[in-house]
């Protein structure tokens, strides 16, 4: 029995090692059981089932500034994300959120723009969301999964050759002592990532990186307002607001060199104030 697990371990640690891949900008390491192609369909599948159930704005302002802003963005993360089926989607929601789904499929909700306020806070948004596709993020999060899947049948089948009801305790156990110790602290380094990569997009694109700071300062008072942004950092999915903000101002100076470096767009633009739906 125990030659057997020792096998199996060795063979599923031989394909973790061999299934990394490195997010753009950060250069980090990243586990990747899920091919691109794999999680760009579950993207789309994913995006046409949204259209259909969520009601799709038709302000003609709101609509044109985030295909604007959204495909600037893009220009500068394609090279990350090669072959990505863009789109850009304004959807009628209060809640203050937007996403990029696998495959370049773009949602923003009307209730996030007043946070906004101004293109380059939009870009700020975008730049966040398109970062996690680039990343391949959704792929990483369903590999950690199914990493922890297979850790917890490998602690199941070792225990078991000891005491069968260890085994079973084992295998119970596992999957929530992976989702504190593994899968949720991973979805907070990817959160940061975004942050980090997507401030490189937006400044890549001609925006004032500074814009960023002042967005998520904004956010951090529209979390407090709604009773948010505080709790227990280690459960949390996202970096506490004061981690976020004091980060960003630790990557201004490697966003300000890529804008004056960097491809797409001029290093200057007009801050259009955006209209949204009064809170």
């Amino acid at each position: 029995m125990k030659w057997v697990f020792s096998l199996g371990l060795a063979s599923a640690v031989l394909v973790i090692l061999a299934a990394c891949t490195t997010a753009p900008v950060t250069g980090r390491k990243q586990l990747s059981l899920v091919s691109a192609d794999q999680e760009t369909q579950l993207g789309l599948s994913e995006f046409d089932k949204m259209k259909k159930e969520t009601p799709i704005s038709n302000d003609p302002q709101s609509n044109a500034l985030v295909q604007k802003v959204g495909k600037r963005i893009a220009a500068v993360a394609s090279k990350d994300l090669p072959g990505a089926q863009w789109e850009f989607v304004v959807f009628e929601s209060k809640e203050a959120n937007a996403f990029c789904l696998p495959g370049g499929k773009v949602g923003v909700y009307t209730g996030i723009l007043p946070i906004t306020k101004t293109e380059e806070g939009l870009a700020t948004v975008l730049g966040h969301e398109i970062a996690h596709a680039a990343a391949h993020h959704g792929a990483e999060r369903m590999s950690d999964a199914l990493a922890a899947q297979t850790g917890a049948q490998l602690a199941g089948a070792a225990a078991s050759s000891y005491n069968q009801n260890l085994g079973s305790l084992a295998t119970t156990a596992f999957p929530a002592l992976a989702q504190v110790g593994v899968i949720l602290p991973f979805s907070r380094i990817q959160e940061s990532e975004a942050d980090h990569i997507g401030l490189i997009y937006m400044a890549r694109a001609g925006y004032d990186p500074k814009a960023a700071v002042d967005f998520w300062q904004r956010f951090a008072e529209y979390n407090k307002s709604q009773g948010g942004g505080g709790g227990i950092a280690l459960l949390r999915t996202h970096p506490v607001d004061e981690v976020r903000i004091a980060d960003l101002k630790k990557w201004l100076p490697e966003a300000q060199a890529a804008a004056n470096g960097g491809s797409g767009g001029s290093s200057t633009l007009g801050s259009s104030v955006i209209s949204g739906p009064a809170k």
